[in-house]
């Protein structure tokens, strides 16, 4: 297994230690944790492209890693109530469809690629994520609060636009 893969799985394993950490109150270390599981996904894909070590595990377990990540935060942040949960659900909603959507090409013999939109989706709320977490390990952080909401809106708004821009982009899907 080579250096990009590697440092995928260490992003998924890395998921139950930043639950435990959050569940039992120990804000900081799950920010830590959630702040190096998420630069993982820039180095694996920076490191897989400059030395030719793209794969298909990578392809599909990278974006997989992240999705894990993020939304198990965003699980926590719901019991939490530090979102609601029809953000997620919208969230879920996209990726359900998207998901579909690739295994009919799939199905095929079509890989239809992730767009730009989509990696600008991903670290919006992976920086949601953070800064949550840092307004929740501090205290008097209301301002921290209220721009770590700014920055999810945005995502969720992202994720909309990604989802609609992948939709139409490879709406051929539809008459497979």
């Amino acid at each position: 297994m080579n250096l990009p893969n590697k440092l995928t799985l260490i992003r998924v394993f890395l998921v139950p230690v930043f639950i435990v950490a959050f569940v039992f109150g120990s804000y900081w270390a799950a920010l830590v944790i959630f702040a190096a599981a998420s630069i993982t996904d820039y180095f694996d894909g920076k490191i897989a492209r400059s030395r030719g070590l793209v794969t298909n595990f990578g392809k599909i377990m990278d974006p997989l890693a992240d999705k894990i990540l993020v939304y198990s935060a965003l699980c926590l942040f719901i019991e939490y109530n530090v979102i609601g949960a029809w953000t997620l659900i919208i969230i879920l909603a996209r990726e359900f469809v998207i998901a579909g959507m690739r295994t009919v090409a799939a199905s095929e013999g079509k890989v239809l690629a992730a767009g730009m939109s989509g990696k600008i989706k991903t670290v919006l709320q992976m920086f949601a994520v953070i800064l949550f977490m840092i307004a929740l390990a501090c205290s008097d952080t209301a301002w921290i609060m209220k721009t770590a909401q700014i920055v999810f809106m945005l995502s969720l708004i992202m994720t909309v636009y990604s989802g609609a821009e992948y939709i139409i982009k490879n709406k051929e899907v539809f008459s497979m």
